[in-house]
């Protein structure tokens, strides 16, 4: 007699596929290069996308938990390299490329980076000219943000000293590579903003690779230097190349020692402007005097010194004459303003603001008292109806429904709450939340109400 044969249920075919797949050390993780086609970004987050190359092609899919990290935005056509796990959608029974990791093939993904937000800031104008504000002639404090070990802070504080010893000079230490480093710039800005004290922020480092230099490429760097209170000189040491932070900034250095340069004027040349200024002045007082003197010696040879009486004597005789109408004139005008000062006092005696005034007080602390007895009730009333919500809410609440013996039943992944039979079939697994926890079940049968007996899908 022939052995009874085994049949399965597509299903439980597509299970045991699954579980062999994913029992396989290399397709539990393993790297793949593709250009990207059909790409959908759908609205919970996840990225849905077709893998191919000149002969075959994978259907993929990245979840929005690991998309989030990405350093670019895939787009159709972008060749890339992904990293990942292949196993089967037993609903339809097919297999697919779950990615976790992407980066994109033949460019270097910190370039396209790079570009991406370089274009998204500049259309957001954080980069406009007409943000940038004028440096501070003589800055009285300069604040640097670097890391206290490297040659760049030395090059600064020294630079800073040559030039123009009066100025103080806060260094707020801060990690310039590796991770954290962006985060601990953007503190040290703020920090520095807020404390008021700097007339200029030198924010950079000493020259570096690409991705040492990454941090002064980060979004949220560029954006703290753009919302700082205090003009920024970005001062990464490269000489060709432009990072973020040089874009958002005030003033662009080359290297840290132009940023000092620039921060702060030369005491040498200062004094020479001066000198020159004060050479300058002495020789225009001389001028000055000379041709007082020439005129003076003008003046004493004319016709008007030689006999200088007779026109004292009738300059004297108008200023009596003046003299005694301006007297008169003063009398008169005093006259008027005492007899239009006596019109007005009479006037204001009648109108005095006194009696108006308190009863203008009497009703102003009437409609006071008035007021508070209002604000009182009204707040009685908003407290018993803010009561009276919040037990109306608690006896509402899905968890005491629950835990009357209620339960929800949601699907294998916990994401979707199953409400009707038509959503599970013979076979599915099933989660139970239950008030104190949850049980993972599985459907023997399914039935409509009042039937007995198992119904298969």
């Amino acid at each position: 007699m022939a052995a009874e044969r085994q049949v399965y249920s597509i299903k439980e075919l597509n299970r045991y596929i699954r579980m062999k797949l994913d029992s396989d050390s290399l397709l539990t993780d393993v790297w793949v290069r593709g250009e990207i086609s059909n790409f959908t970004h759908h609205g919970s987050g996840h990225m849905y996308f077709t893998l191919k190359d000149e002969s075959s092609r994978i259907k993929t899919i990245m979840f929005a938990s690991h998309n989030q990290r990405l350093p670019f935005v895939p787009k159709e056509g972008t060749r890339v390299i992904a990293r990942g796990n292949v196993t089967v959608y037993e609903r339809d029974g097919q297999y697919q490329f779950y990615a976790t990791q992407m980066q994109p093939d033949g460019i270097g993904s910190l370039y396209l980076a790079y570009e991406q937000l370089k274009d998204k800031l500049t259309r957001e104008g954080l980069f406009a000219e007409s943000r940038k504000r004028p440096l501070p002639r003589f800055p009285r404090c300069i604040g640097v943000i670097t890391s206290p070990t490297g040659a760049a802070v030395r090059d600064i504080v020294i630079t800073l000293r040559r030039r123009y010893p009066q100025v103080h000079v806060v260094i707020y230490p801060v990690l310039v590579q590796g991770k954290g480093a962006g985060a601990s710039i953007v503190k040290a800005i703020e920090r520095m903003g807020a404390m008021g004290e700097a007339d200029v922020l030198i924010v950079g480092r000493g020259g570096g690779s690409l991705e040492e230099l990454w941090a002064f490429n980060e979004e949220a760097v560029a954006r703290a230097i753009a919302a700082s209170p205090v003009p920024v000189i970005s001062a990464v040491g490269h000489e060709t190349d432009f990072t973020i932070a040089d874009f958002a900034a005030d003033l662009r250095a080359a290297t840290p020692t132009a940023a000092a340069e620039l921060a702060v004027p030369h005491a040498g040349e200062l004094a020479a402007q001066l000198r020159a200024h004060e050479e300058r002045l002495r020789k225009a007082l001389q001028r000055r005097s000379q041709r007082g003197r020439e005129q003076l010696a003008s003046l004493q040879r004319s016709l008007a010194l030689a006999g200088p009486r007779r026109a004292l004597a009738q300059h004297a005789q108008r200023l009596d004459m003046l003299h005694a109408r301006l007297g008169r004139a003063a009398e008169n005008r005093l006259a008027r303003a005492r007899e239009r000062r006596a019109v007005q006092h009479a006037r204001l005696q009648r109108f005095h603001p006194q009696a108006a005034v308190e009863a203008a007080r009497q009703r102003t602390e009437s409609r006071r008292r008035e007021l508070a007895a209002a604000m009182q009730a009204r707040l009685r009333e908003k407290r018993s109806r803010f009561a009276a919500e919040l037990r109306q809410l608690d006896a509402l609440s899905p968890l005491k429904v629950m835990g009357r013996g209620y339960s929800l039943v949601y699907d294998e992944g916990a994401q979707h709450l199953i409400k009707s039979r038509a959503e599970v079939s013979p076979g599915d697994t099933v989660i139970i939340k239950l008030n104190d926890g949850q049980l993972d079940c599985e459907v023997k049968g399914v039935r409509e109400d009042g039937q007995t007996g198992r119904i298969g899908s």
